[in-house]
């Protein structure tokens, strides 16, 4: 007998399993509300010809609602017969409800009187609105602390859901759901821009009951003299000049992590009452470097561990091109570094009118060659279909296929198919840690704030935290740890990548039990650490790991209290702690503790390569191996991977190259990435 509690899509160590088969979500976006009804066919067949299985829908709120609790699905909003259509031609289907959808609408998707409800709007530190500055309008975030704005929602998924498990699987063929989209407070990052209503003050308030147990300890951790939680307010702006004040600042930001990953998971659960509880519910967050790549961390209000405590999976979106190699490394590795499916659900194809580096083809070329290096196993391209405030598809909205781009997208297709990546892992031996809490008094230490902004700011300045925006001041510290931090994962990212080691990112929101599968963890390491993550640094280390740290062994825990467990275990875990305590050693410490641990670096001819080997979990004689030239001059390429090769093919062009020993050798054009499938001796 078949249990009616059983999960039909399941998700897990970087697979997606339909029924107990692996599958690959290589898709992309089509809007059926968009288009003629009468191209619907025409496209879908146009898009099954580029080799995509799944369909990625936006169902937008603002699109169907004619009236409050009246909606109409008629004519080219017909969504039922989209998703029948699709499951016709056997392709798979990925939906995307919202309530916010974003898709370049006036409204983000909302119906224009959910905007217009005073009550729903997110409120910044002064009291006032909390503004998006988007194109066309400028619109105000909402409040997703506020009961009224999950009643209203609840009228929009009541409807639309039921369309949908329809289709759910094994019903039809919806396989996933985006609970939401781009959470971010409407892309207003800035600590002291959102949210501020009086919903989200007493879930504030709420929050911190839960972490302390009692007002007593609130007010000793934010050094109140509180008589009520009601008189307990969130920091309006930094002005800590101690360390004991920054619980009090870490707190209101830990707190927006909550806020987002609370309200996904109510939204969730409201999804899975309305029959979506047996396939997968997922969300994306935005680009987390701010728009085209601007320097800031990657970490808060983002947190991707623990919004997969509720959800199946969580990516992020990539927008980039070919100059920005760095950022498509750094979030796709940080995606495969956390994420039990590294998915990326919006991945650039074609572009927005209004982005200031629109780029070419061939950026989308090596993009996606960047993104499966990093180990992406699935993602959804925006947009598959051009259309209002979209350019430059590989369809057009009248379903003329470019076949340029078709070309393009197509043998990315093949090359993933063929080259089955969905059996490739990647062998990484280290796993760089950002410290969220360090992340944390970067963000909540920011002195100007600028307002939500998806768009490029033409002065340059981002929503996101950087070190031009924040407080230089020391906190009764020899420096600033929300400077210091970043000098130092700097200096561990650096030395890693400079001496050819292959490593992943993740964050202390990952949960310890992760960090088994990698010889060496490294993290920074200031004169505060959270007790708990000081103690599972301890007992990696005890378990057979290596761990590098620095520059100081931490002398207190996140409440600035006495706390040495990592530095009383330094010396008597010695070699498994290593302590870095100067820049300009972190590179000859590496070298030396890498080695020990038995993690080998992958050598090139030239330190602007970089190598990324992946093995095959079938097939332990074979190896994927991209080498990237993310450098605009041509490069004489020769790399070895320390595994004796019999043949090398470069899966793209299906070319021949030589091998010797273990080395490949090639002539590398500008920007350009070569994909190899090689055999070992």
């Amino acid at each position: 007998m078949t249990n009616s509690n059983q999960r039909h899509v399941v998700v897990g160590d970087g697979q997606f399993i339909v029924d107990g088969e692996r599958y690959n979500l290589y898709g992309g976006a089509v809007h059926y509300w968009r288009l003629d009804r009468g191209k619907w066919d025409s496209i879908l067949e146009s898009v099954k010809g580029m080799g995509f299985n799944m369909i990625s829908i936006y169902m937008p709120w603002e699109i169907h609602e004619i009236s409050k609790g009246v909606f109409d699905f008629s004519g080219n909003k017909d969504v039922d017969a989209f998703l029948t259509l699709c499951e016709e031609k056997g392709l798979t289907t990925v939906a995307r409800p919202g309530p916010q959808i974003n898709s370049e609408l006036t409204w983000f998707g909302y119906p224009k009187r959910i905007l217009e409800n005073d009550r729903l709007h997110a409120r910044n530190a002064k009291g006032g609105r909390t503004v998006l500055t988007q194109v066309p309008k400028p619109i105000p975030a909402l409040n997703y602390a506020a009961e009224e704005f999950f009643e209203e929602t609840a009228l929009w998924y009541d409807a639309i859901c039921a369309i949908l498990a329809k289709h759910a699987y094994p019903n039809g063929g919806l396989v996933a759901t985006q609970v939401d989209n781009e959470m971010a407070y409407f892309f207003c990052i800035n600590a002291y821009a959102a949210d501020f209503s009086d919903d989200s003050l007493h879930n504030y308030r709420t929050f911190l009951l839960e972490k302390y147990g009692t007002l007593d300890a609130v007010n000793s951790a934010h050094n109140l003299s509180a008589t009520s939680m009601d008189e307990v307010d969130a920091p309006r702006r930094f002005t800590a000049t101690t360390a004991a004040e920054i619980p009090r600042y870490a707190d209101w930001i830990e707190y927006r992590e909550v806020y987002l990953v609370d309200s996904m998971d109510r939204l969730a659960g409201m999804m899975r009452e309305r029959g979506l509880g047996k396939i997968a519910l997922f969300h994306n967050y935005p680009h987390p470097l701010g728009p085209g790549g601007a320097a800031s961390g990657f970490t808060t209000p983002f947190n991707i561990a623990k919004l997969e405590e509720k959800l199946d999976f969580v990516g992020f979106d990539i927008y980039s091109r070919k100059e920005l190699y760095g950022h498509v490394k750094t979030v796709g590795s940080y995606v495969v570094g956390t994420s039990r499916y590294p998915y990326i659900p919006e991945f650039i194809a074609g572009v927005w009118p209004w982005y200031l580096h629109p780029g070419e083809l061939y950026d989308e070329e090596f993009v996606t060659k960047a993104a499966l290096a990093q180990g992406i196993k699935g993602f959804s391209r925006y947009m598959l279909v051009e259309r209002d405030r979209w350019l430059d598809s590989p369809v057009r909205r009248d379903g003329r296929v470019r076949e340029d781009h078709a070309e393009m997208f197509g043998a990315a297709n093949r090359l993933q198919v063929a080259g089955r990546f969905a059996d490739l892992r990647r062998e990484s031996d280290v796993l760089l840690l950002a410290n969220r809490e360090y992340d944390r008094l970067e963000a909540a230490s920011v002195l100007v704030s600028f307002p939500g902004d998806f768009l490029e700011t033409p002065s340059g300045f981002s929503e996101y935290a950087n070190p031009l925006t924040i407080s230089e001041h020391r906190l009764g510290f020899d420096q600033p740890p929300q400077l210091e931090k970043s000098e130092w994962f700097g200096a561990f990212h650096s030395a890693l990548s400079g001496g050819g080691y292959d490593f992943l990112l993740s964050d202390t929101s990952l949960n310890p039990s992760n960090w088994a599968k990698y010889k060496v963890v490294t993290i920074a390491s200031l004169d505060y650490l959270d007790a708990a993550v000081q103690q599972a640094l301890v007992d990696y280390a005890a378990g057979g790991g290596t761990v590098v740290v620095g520059p100081r062994a931490p002398r207190m825990d996140s409440l600035m209290r006495p706390c040495t467990i990592l530095a009383d275990n330094i010396a008597a875990h010695a070699p498994r702690i290593v302590l870095v305590e100067s820049k300009e050693g972190v590179a000859d410490a590496l070298v030396r503790t890498l080695a020990d641990a038995g993690v080998q670096a992958l050598r090139r001819n030239d330190p602007r390569l970089d190598v990324i080997v992946h093995g095959d979990s079938s097939d332990p004689t074979r190896k994927v191996v991209f080498v990237v030239n993310p450098t605009a001059d041509a490069i004489d390429a020769s790399v070895a991977i320390g595994v004796a090769l019999t043949s090398a093919t470069e899966l793209w062009s299906g070319e021949s190259f030589a091998t010797l020993g273990d080395s490949i050798t090639a002539a590398m054009k500008p920007y350009s990435i070569h994909v190899y499938e090689c055999l070992a001796a």
